[in-house]
């Protein structure tokens, strides 16, 4: 069967797939720890839930427009003002289902045949899956463990080419949870202003950060290059909105105009229903996200010291989102478990726990763990893996 080509340069996306295997499991009557799910474990807040139940009282049941309504638009506005400073009006925003959609359509709006974008891996697949589809060729800065996994400028800008015509940020990152300073996003920003670069940056983890360290990359682009600039953002994260399937950009208005027009053949608008919550959570307390962090900062460090029972598992702390990114390359071995891949499948065979792999962020050797799950499957989580590490390879041999 002859399909179009742009479905042979894509790949369907893995961590949706191991979501998909431990649904399967489950409903076959098998018990798994869940360990690969990128979406919080708490409910939505109280207050959300009430004004989409108040949005279904007053039957707001029928279209919006294609960007959103206004109320909505002008919460991301203030949101954004009072978090970062920054100052959007109505037509520099558009309200997409999902962060993946905002960043979908400023890839399919900004890019195109012949043209380079760099990210930095390990990265989330999407990224560059989107940049193909938009017949663009995705080009990867690579950061390391040993440096944290640190995005730096020079390692973008040794990348940038003739060809280049934007850069992706994602920062706090998933999967490795490592943010970029300010300082290094503002040496791209200001390279990437001189060069007419696009840079767009991937917020969807804006909420998640665990220490005070400044972060405000909003501020920074706005001052070196908005007219270059797109910010993408979500309530998944921060709200425990995953289902609900409202993310944002924020960027020149012609860009927003493109992608509303995009979107317009796509998806239309956002859900009614939807909207609405998202009102509510923009501009109601903020409170619930704060309990959220400090629960994932809990659950970060023990996980992390469970773990380190087997120094074969060499963990970091993340600096946000809400994942470890493992090394195991030392429990691998040409006459055992050859490679993550490998590892993922007999841990998720053998023990019942569900981990993804690091070939799904170009990163073999890797695995990550979502600690966005109760402490008491953590717990149950870490034994198993660390009987199945013992198992595999000894530490009498490895010693």
């Amino acid at each position: 069967m002859k399909l179009a080509d742009r479905t042979s340069r894509i790949a369907s996306s893995p961590t949706m797939k191991v979501t998909a295997t431990v649904d399967r499991l489950r409903r076959e009557g098998i018990e798994v720890i869940d360990f690969g799910a990128g979406e919080p474990d708490f409910p939505t807040p109280g207050a959300v839930k009430a004004a989409a139940h108040e949005a279904l009282d007053h039957d707001f049941t029928r279209y919006t427009p294609v960007a959103g309504i206004a109320d909505l638009k002008r919460a991301i506005c203030e949101r954004y003002r009072q978090d970062y400073g920054v100052e959007y009006k109505e037509s520099e925003v558009i309200v997409t289902a999902g962060g993946k959609q905002a960043l979908y359509n400023a890839a399919l709006s900004l890019f195109g045949p012949g043209d380079e974008v760099i990210t930095h891996a390990p990265y989330w697949p999407t990224l560059t899956e989107q940049i193909k589809l938009a017949e663009a060729t995705p080009v990867l800065a690579r950061t390391y463990a040993e440096e944290g996994f640190a995005i730096t400028a020079k390692t973008i800008l040794d990348a940038v080419t003739p060809r280049t015509r934007g850069i992706i940020v994602n920062s706090p990152c998933n999967p490795t949870g490592a943010l970029i300073a300010e300082p290094e996003l503002r040496t791209i920003a200001e390279a990437a202003a001189r060069k007419d670069i696009w840079i767009v940056l991937d917020l969807c983890y804006e909420k998640l950060i665990y220490d005070p360290v400044p972060h405000n990359l909003p501020g920074v682009v706005a001052t070196t290059c908005r007219d270059r600039a797109v910010l993408c953002g979500s309530s998944s994260k921060a709200y425990a909105m995953t289902g609900w399937r409202c993310g944002w950009a924020l960027a020149p208005s012609q860009v927003i105009a493109a992608s509303g027009a995009l979107q317009s053949h796509a998806t239309s608008n956002v859900t009614s229903i939807t909207q609405k919550a998202a009102v509510a959570a923009l501009t109601g307390s903020q409170a619930p996200v704060t309990v959220m962090l400090d629960e994932y900062r809990k659950r970060r460090d023990r996980l992390c010291e469970w773990l380190a029972a087997d120094p074969r598992l060499r963990c970091r702390k993340p600096a946000g989102a809400f994942y470890m990114f493992i090394d195991i390359t030392d429990v691998l071995s040409t006459g055992g478990l050859r490679t993550s891949l490998d590892f993922a499948d007999a841990l998720l065979q053998e023990a019942r726990v569900a981990v993804t792999p690091g070939e799904a962020f170009d990163a073999p050797g890797f695995i990550r763990i979502s600690y966005a799950t109760s402490m008491d499957n953590l717990r149950e989580g870490s034994r198993r893996i660390l009987d199945f590490v013992q198992a595999q390879a000894p530490k009498t041999a490895y010693a």
